[in-house]
């Protein structure tokens, strides 16, 4: 048999230091343990045998025992690691136990083999040592393993896909996040799996430090046959050297506390895209034209320009990158929408000098023709490739509001903004697209080979610059090292096919090392055609041919025969993928980040682990997720895991790979309007040991006001994330150097106006060693906010989309002699799950605006959860020395019919598909007893009375309509019998009145309380508000 690397590695690592239980004499030694106390293997023999041939192999010695009296100080100080071979039940005594303890804790090391996994259950330090109990198996069979970490001395021999044959162990709980997954089960290959969430992740091999030692689990080892295998032997043997600290190896890659997320700006306004620069300077721009820098000297924000620009729409400042020579010329790119009567995007390169731009440096080096009289899609990402080339993407700049959710062809004279196929598919118009140039130094640029449309024409017309076309809005793009070019594009709204139009809603993630057509607005996801449609007359045509697809619409300005449509490579609806499960469920934001290079960030002390060495990262807007692409050596998907599950990330906008090997990245907020309070600028930082900085939280009870103006400061929220640390404090509260105070709550009295950045730096003091964090806080001394409200309509008050709404904004400043009405934008929008679509501002603090009702309907397809958002801002004029403030306000308008599914919580509640003819896509089901929703913000107002469509194949139950802040802390309103309707899938409605005193209440939450019998009560499907509202009826 050839001889395995790992012994080359194990002859370097002779001269490796052991930090274990003593200095033991050489050859090391190491103890194998095969004591049973319930069902024995018979491998055990045969495991035995291979593992002193290993350790022949290793260069170590091999004890084996199964004699618990061994577990004793004296004994075991003579070894580097113990093994458990196949161990089963209680094998240990309370001092044996404690003996073992003790023994890992003096840096000595574990490795548990397959049934090492069903021991001692009912030692806690045991379960956390192993990592997770056995809980059942099926039969033996073959499997595939997928090993996601290659880099470890257990695996790094190992294929991607390693096929094999074995005894599959699920178990009691998943380890992802207390352990480093080496490797997972692929389920889909044998049958009888039962672990929870196995079938998207089932680990099978892990390893990690835990309590001062070294721990190595393989669930692999039920056969004799299998330690007869080369590569399991090699698997084992890199595993056992590991954990006795004869070979180094990483085990923190999936550990969540080894990760953190710090905040690095939490006062942005919008925040779009970020570049990080070789200096490790973060340049992000912001919607409403800020261009910004967070500098890791001083770890604070400064502005470094403002470009004027248009927010209509969706449009703004929308992207930024940096050029590859930036070090020598300082230059970057922005895409934005230049303010002015002129429709265009602005493709632009810029010179930072210091910490500021040189605004006089401005090279337009692409226009790109746009319409700003619809809603939607505006792209707008940028990202360099490996050798130089520019690419950026562009939205379909399509209103998607009036075709039922599905492809918007619409060929009427003037419905240009309703038909992608003018801007997407149209092969001389730059929307819906993602171009690649090559930026020359002059502010010009050229076209590289290996575009969609070269200019010889051998692929027929097109605007040279198109790599990519068929896009929807593929709103962020990376590239990786070898110029895979990576997108998530944003997809349609429909929630469930329809005969005559085409297939369901998807967003997708893409890639391509090719230029391409991708198909919409003809085709979607893995080439799923729309239909033609009349929509003057509704009717519909034959499906379009992915082989052939042709552009028939009467505005397009490119050939009618495009290249044949590429599928996608992952798409997903809003319901369960049965390609894709690990995306989830839910609303769909497709973004695609950067794919992780490690040796480009040698030498950074928190830089991601090599086991993510050309990893992918995907992350969802709507579901706040972040997941890590693994991949074969063929570039296949290997599996798709969560990354730091552990942790929130709200609605993440952008993530970008720094120099320093950390991942950066831009959370949005929750606010539908912009202007959120918790956007922030992050970074993702890996710490394998060592002290962490601390958590960081500063608060002050204002930030602006007349001078003198005194604040009361807290960092009451800080804490250290080490224990057996201590923190202390240290403000500089006027931005002068100096430290005003070392409290952790202080206060301070500005005398003169001015801006300051309150600052307070938090230092964690651990065994000699130290880290901190810092946190800023802008003050305005000298200036005062305005005060902006809506005071009509009221919060949550009930309007359908398409209604007249009269709005009335108030505002007030202290400062400003008179209130100057072009400072103000009321913006409205459509609201959609948690994400809004902006409709065209205006400029008034008096109006009337109306949501076209088909952006509810036809846009987003039955049983959408969409309702109208009011959005205010009022920017003053400043103050002598001190900048413009601005303040925001918001409404919900709820609709008149509210799909009970769509509650902001819940208890007990299972969606189920629902059969109503009246409509409804999906019901609240299973409800019992004491289960409730909750629906916010309502505001009763002109209300008369709520109607219940609901069925019931038993007796049914009675509905508690409260509203208050929670069911126990709420003001019942009224009682509704619901009534057995003899089937879960029989509909009834039932109306209740409204007292005088609802009407009145003001803005609350709603909640439905279930009442009734033992088991399911009844399903509702939709609630209804009965009454005026605040609508056009309410003017």
């Amino acid at each position: 048999m050839p001889r395995s690397p790992i012994v080359v590695l194990v002859l370097l690592a002779a001269l490796l230091p052991f930090g274990g239980p003593s200095a033991a004499a050489e050859p090391p030694r190491v103890l194998l343990f095969t004591r049973t106390t319930g069902f024995r293997h018979d491998s055990i023999v045969a495991g035995a045998e291979a593992i002193v041939q290993l350790g022949a192999r290793g260069q170590f010695e091999v004890d084996p025992s199964d004699d618990p009296s061994d577990f004793s100080d004296d004994n075991l100080k003579r070894y580097r690691a113990i093994i458990f071979l196949n161990t089963t039940g209680n094998i240990l005594n309370d001092p044996q136990q404690e003996a073992m303890q003790r023994f890992i804790r003096a840096g000595g090391g574990f490795i548990g083999i397959h049934a090492a996994a069903d021991t001692e259950y009912d030692w806690p330090w045991y379960g956390g040592l192993v990592g997770a109990y056995f809980k059942s198996h099926p039969a033996v069979q073959k499997a595939t393993i997928l090993v996601t970490d290659r880099t470890h001395p257990a695996t790094r021999h190992l294929p991607a896909r390693w096929v094999r044959t074995d005894e599959w162990y699920d178990f009691t709980t998943n380890p992802r996040g207390r352990v480093h997954i080496l490797m997972t089960l692929d389920e889909s290959t044998y049958q009888g799996a039962s672990m929870k969430g196995g079938a998207l992740d089932h680990p099978i091999a892990w390893c990690h430090e835990y309590d001062g030692g070294r721990a190595f689990y393989t669930g692999l080892g039920h056969t004799a046959e299998t330690f007869a295998e080369p590569a399991f032997r090699d698997h084992l043997l890199g595993g056992i050297l590991w954990a006795a600290g004869l070979l180094p190896g990483d085990a923190s890659g999936t550990i969540e506390s080894c990760w953190q997320k710090t905040i690095l700006d939490d006062h942005t306004s919008d925040p779009m895209e970020l570049t990080v620069l070789p200096d490790g300077r973060v340049l992000f721009v912001e919607r409403a034209g800020a261009i910004k820098l967070w500098k890791p000297d001083t770890r604070s924000t400064v502005a470094a320009a403002f470009l004027n620009v248009s927010t209509q729409i969706e449009d703004g400042l929308l992207g930024v990158t940096h050029d590859p020579s930036f070090a020598q010329t300082g230059w970057f790119y922005v895409f934005y929408s230049p303010a002015g009567d002129r429709a265009v995007q602005h493709l632009s390169r810029f010179t930072l000098k210091g910490d500021e731009v040189d605004m006089s440096s401005e090279r337009i080096l692409l226009t790109v023709p746009t319409q700003r009289l619809e809603c939607c899609h505006s792209g707008g990402s940028l990202a360099f490739g490996p050798d130089g080339c520019l690419f950026l993407s562009t939205g379909d700049n399509v209103n998607p509001f009036a075709s039922d959710g599905y492809a918007p062809i619409d060929g009427r004279p003037g419905r240009e903004p309703w038909d992608a196929r003018v801007t997407s598919s149209n092969s001389a118009d730059l929307r819906g697209k993602i171009l690649r140039i090559r930026p020359r130094a002059d502010g010009t640029y050229e076209i590289p080979e290996g575009n969609l449309f070269p200019r010889d024409g051998s692929n027929g017309p097109g605007a040279p610059e198109i790599y990519v076309m068929g896009c929807r809005n593929p709103f962020r793009i990376s590239i990786d090292r070898r110029g895979t070019l990576f997108w998530g594009d944003v997809g349609p709204d429909a929630s469930t096919p329809r005969d005559g139009r085409g297939p369901a809603g998807y967003d997708e993630f893409n890639r391509t090392r090719e230029p391409g057509y991708f198909g919409w607005p003809l085709f979607i996801g893995p080439n799923h055609a729309y239909h033609k449609y009349d929509f003057a007359t509704s009717t519909s045509g034959a499906a379009f041919d992915p082989a052939r697809p042709i552009n028939s619409a009467p505005g397009n300005t490119g050939p009618r025969e495009l290249p044949a449509a590429k599928p996608a490579w992952i798409w997903y609806p809003y319901g369960e993928s049965k390609e894709f499960p690990w995306v989830g469920e839910g609303g769909r934001t497709a973004m695609a980040g950067p794919v992780y290079t490690f040796q480009r960030a040698t030498g950074s002390p928190f830089r991601l682990p090599e086991c993510f060495d050309n990893t992918l990262f995907i992350y969802e807007w709507t579901r706040n997720w972040i997941k890590a692409v693994h991949f074969d050596a063929q570039g296949d998907i290997l599996h798709v895991a969560p990354f730091m599950a552990h942790e929130t990330f709200t609605r993440p906008m952008d993530l970008e790979l720094g120099p320093d090997g950390c991942l950066y990245g831009i959370e949005w907020g929750t606010g539908f309007g912009g202007g959120n309070a918790d956007s922030t600028i992050f970074r993702i930082e890996h710490y394998r040991d060592g002290v962490r900085p601390p958590i960081v939280s500063a608060a002050a009870d204002r930030t602006d006001g007349p001078v003198p103006l005194r604040i009361e400061f807290s960092a009451a929220g800080s804490k250290s994330r080490n224990a057996g640390s201590s923190i202390d404090y240290a403000w500089d509260f006027d931005g002068d150097g100096v430290t005003d105070s070392r409290e952790m709550n202080a206060s301070f009295t500005f005398e003169r106006a001015g801006n300051f950045t309150a600052r307070l730096t938090i230092t964690d003091h651990r065994r000699g060693e130290a880290s901190s964090a810092v946190a800023n806080i802008p003050i305005a001394a000298g200036n005062t906010a305005p005060r902006v409200s809506f005071a009509w309509p009221p919060n949550g008050g009930i309007a359908d989309i398409g209604e007249r709404i009269r709005y009335e904004v108030q505002i007030e400043d202290d400062e400003d002699e008179s209130i100057d009405d072009s400072r103000l934008t009321v913006q409205p929008l459509l609201g959609h799950d948690t994400h809004a679509h902006p409709m065209r501002q205006v400029h008034t603090r008096t109006g009337e605006i109306a949501i076209e009702r088909d952006a509810a309907g036809e846009g987003h397809g039955e049983g959408a959860n969409v309702f109208t958002v009011l959005s205010a801002a009022y920017t003053d004029a400043g103050a002598p020395g001190v900048n413009p403030l601005t303040s925001r306000a918001e409404v919900i308008l709820q609709p008149r019919r509210k799909e009970a599914e769509h509650f902001t919580s819940h208890h007990g509640i299972v969606i189920e598909k629902c059969e109503d003819p009246e409509g409804g896509l999906a019901a609240c089901a299973y409800i019992e007893n004491g289960d409730w929703t909750s629906y916010a913000p309502i505001n009763l107002l002109n209300i008369d009375s709520l109607r219940f469509r609901v069925a019931s194949a038993t007796e049914g139950g009675t509905i508690d309509v409260r509203l208050g802040e929670s069911v126990e802390n709420s003001t019942l309103l009224a009682t509704v019998t619901i009534p057995g309707t003899g089937g879960w899938q029989k509909w009834t409605t039932i109306e209740a009145p409204l007292p005088d005193p609802a009407r009145a209440a003001g803005t609350a939450t709603l909640f439905l309380h279930f009442r009734g019998g033992t088991g399911s009560l009844f399903n509702v499907n939709w609630v209804e508000f009965v009454g005026r509202g605040v609508g056009e009826q309410a003017k």
